[in-house]
């Protein structure tokens, strides 16, 4: 019996022995991740937690990762471009890698001074190809005649097919003084090559202006061209100048203004609002939240809104609240129709990460990415250079004014 036993616990320790061995080659000890292998799956988390696609456009997000950590990584170069090639994946030109020199340009603070072309820029989601949003006003770009939807093929001889955003940006950027040669194409034209000289570009965000239409009516013109960190305090102390000075309408140009911070589109609405939704932000669990006016508004004069295809973003917003809260009414053409919204990460090593993170609706939850808003009373008219806004040659400000006038004469008011 002994003898059974013994043999019994042998044959089973025999069995243990061997199933360890065999559980030993299953699990490997833990492989410490290389500092190269940790930026990959830091983005990849960031990525997997905020993305506002939860289908992470149909495909194994987890599996991609895996993929892509099968090649090895001997460099930080490597590890971007391993990055690159994950992010693409995801078909979204707006959620990105920024290497570190990248990433401290975008942190410029944008009321201050930059120096290159003065572009405002984006790739189109559905054709992929870099696009001028806007170019800045007085900026070399916008002397040289380049406008919305243009198309960049090449800067400096290299093709824009194969470049992010942000390589695209840095290579028009340079010395004041410097040249650039960027080759543009616009439909129902041949491509063209144009030459710019880089120079200093000053950030100012607000133009205004008190003026008096033919019928003595004072309209206050505001001209915003972005929306950067001190918009709104600057286009405030602008209104209420204008109302020190009598205005008793306002016109608010939005043409070419390719947006900036949210914040500064909320705040912006803020000053014309009493009551009312600003813009709903929605996130991949559906509704995340709103963003409400908190009144009272600087001014209740009637407001016109100029947009064009230039209008982007931001700028969107506001027009989106306006109209759809009954406070203004626009004119021009169908606006860019961005509505996402990313978040910019810092990574441990310097770098940074823009991901989409939301999209934004209207008060009316008007979903306006790549379709853009139409105004009230389209009006389409040719290019104008910048000593031609608010003249008889700007279409859209002269409709803009009468447009004014027949509010005010049904409103019956008088001046």
């Amino acid at each position: 019996m002994r003898f059974m036993n013994k043999q019994v616990f042998r044959v089973g320790f025999s069995l243990l022995m061997v199933f360890s061995l065999a559980l030993g080659t299953l699990v490997q000890p833990a492989v410490a991740l290389t500092t190269e292998q940790k930026l990959v799956s830091e983005v990849w988390r960031i990525v997997n937690r905020t993305y506002l696609d939860e289908t992470f456009n149909h495909q194994n997000w987890a599996a991609v990762r895996q993929k892509v950590l099968e090649k090895p990584l001997t460099d930080s170069n490597a590890s971007y471009t391993a990055i690159g090639t994950m992010l693409k994946s995801l078909d979204d030109p707006f959620t990105r890698f920024l290497d570190p020199e990248q990433y401290r340009s975008l942190q410029v603070n944008t009321s201050g001074e930059l120096t290159g072309v003065g572009l405002q820029i984006a790739l189109n989601p559905e054709t992929g190809k870099l696009e001028v949003v806007a170019p800045i006003a007085g900026s070399p770009a916008d002397k040289a005649g380049i406008r919305p939807r243009d198309r960049i093929l090449k800067i400096e001889g290299v093709s824009t097919e194969n470049l992010t955003l942000d390589e695209a940006a840095t290579r028009m950027r340079g010395p004041s003084g410097s040249l650039v040669t960027l080759v543009i194409e616009r439909d129902k034209e041949t491509e063209r090559e144009i030459r710019l000289t880089r120079d200093r570009i000053a950030l100012n965000p607000v133009v205004s202006e008190l003026r008096v239409s033919t019928e003595g009516t004072p309209i206050g013109y505001l001209r915003l061209t972005q929306f950067n960190a001190n918009a709104s305090t600057e286009l405030a102390h602008a209104i209420s100048s204008l109302e020190k000075k009598g205005a008793a309408a306002y016109i608010l140009d939005l043409r070419n203004n390719p947006g900036g911070l949210l914040q500064s589109g909320i705040e912006i609405a803020r000053l014309w609002l009493d009551s009312g939704t600003i813009v709903y932000t929605v996130n991949r669990q559906g509704i995340q939240g709103s963003f409400e006016a908190l009144g009272p508004s600087l001014t209740n004069d009637p407001l016109v809104i100029l947009v064009n295809q230039g209008t982007a973003s931001a700028s969107e917003i506001l027009a989106g609240a306006l109209q759809d809260n009954g406070r203004a009414q626009l004119v021009g053409e169908t606006t860019f129709g961005k509505g996402l919204i990313q978040s910019l990460f810092e990574l441990s090593d310097g770098s940074g990460l823009a991901v989409t993170i939301a999209k934004y609706e209207t008060p009316q939850h008007r979903d306006i990415n790549k379709l853009g808003i139409k105004p009230d009373k389209v009006i389409s008219q040719d290019p104008i250079n910048r000593e031609q806004i608010g003249t008889q040659a700007d279409l859209q400000y002269q409709a803009a004014v009468e447009l004014l006038l027949k509010n005010s004469v049904m409103a019956g008011k008088a001046y």
